[in-house]
């Protein structure tokens, strides 16, 4: 991405002047900055077209602040108020995102703290898709089709259903590389995307071993769930994804799992949520 590239990203995401987005830019990435270490913003800025490495420089040790202060720095140094600073921030993520490719953007969020991850998912949604020799076919299940299949087979409401099928999936991708979650992203609406960033932001794209009990202990603790409703959703949430991308990824992804995870994964008969009766064998 060159420099011209990035700030209209920043316009257009922003809705805002060619010269706010300047302005935004080179001020989210100053602040940024100042909360990595050195490696880390020296990583980004070699990723950066060269008239915006300048703005992210860091020196010393990151300062220790959240987002809310992170917003406020951008709005007193832009002269905004702290809603406009946020959408501007948002956008130079969204554009950032893209500059430096999903594992540079997931060691980036590794070291910032959870508070961030509203503003980084909402970047990541907000993101025009990157470049690829073709364009990507359609997901197979729709947002909404996905967390109704999750729906039924779990008895939640729409709102829960999301919540467990996003611990689920960012437990899984903390236990997958991240060429596989890219995988995955491919195929999956863009609305998980944020869920499958936050597992990769845990573990920088490098698969941490992880037993069965510890991945639906971590799934229980994100939900606040007993470990055996954790289960169930970690099934009905699994057989979707399987739905969802098809065998083949469905394969490369489970290839990375252990064994041991095979009582999650194995085939059931689940209801059919589109018909309100008993299905076949999940596919």
């Amino acid at each position: 991405m060159d420099y011209a590239d990035f700030i209209t990203t920043v316009e257009r995401q922003a809705g805002v002047s060619g010269e706010e987005a300047e302005r935004a830019a080179c001020t989210t990435l100053g602040t940024l900055a100042q909360r990595l270490s050195v490696g880390e913003a020296t990583d980004i800025a070699r990723r950066l077209p060269g008239d915006l490495r300048s703005c992210l420089v860091a020196e010393g040790p990151p300062e220790r602040f959240h987002v809310d202060e992170f917003v406020r720095r951008i709005a007193a140094q832009v002269g905004v108020d702290p809603a406009t600073a946020e959408r501007d921030a948002r956008a130079v993520f969204s554009a950032l995102a893209l500059a430096v490719g999903p594992d540079e953007f997931a060691d980036l969020r590794s070291e910032l703290p959870k508070d961030f991850d509203p503003l980084l998912d909402a970047a990541l949604v907000e993101a025009p898709p990157r470049p690829a020799a073709e364009p990507p076919a359609a997901p197979i299940l729709s947002f909404d089709e996905f967390l109704e299949r999750v729906a039924g087979r779990t008895g939640l409401d729409r709102a829960r259903a999301q919540r467990a099928a996003e611990a689920v999936l960012q437990v899984l991708a903390s236990r997958i590389t991240g060429g596989q979650i890219d995988d995955l992203e491919s195929q999956l609406p863009v609305e998980l995307r944020p869920a499958l960033e936050r597992g990769r932001g845990r573990t920088g794209g490098r698969a941490r071993p992880m037993s069965l009990e510890a991945f639906v202990g971590a799934i229980a603790k994100l939900e606040g769930v007993s470990r055996s409703e954790a289960a169930q959703h970690a099934r009905a949430t699994l057989a979707t994804l399987r739905e969802a991308v098809g065998e083949k990824e469905w394969s490369d992804t489970t290839a990375q799992l252990p064994g041991e995870y095979q009582p999650l994964l194995k085939r059931e008969t689940w209801p059919d949520p589109s018909r309100g009766v008993a299905g076949g064998p999940a596919t």
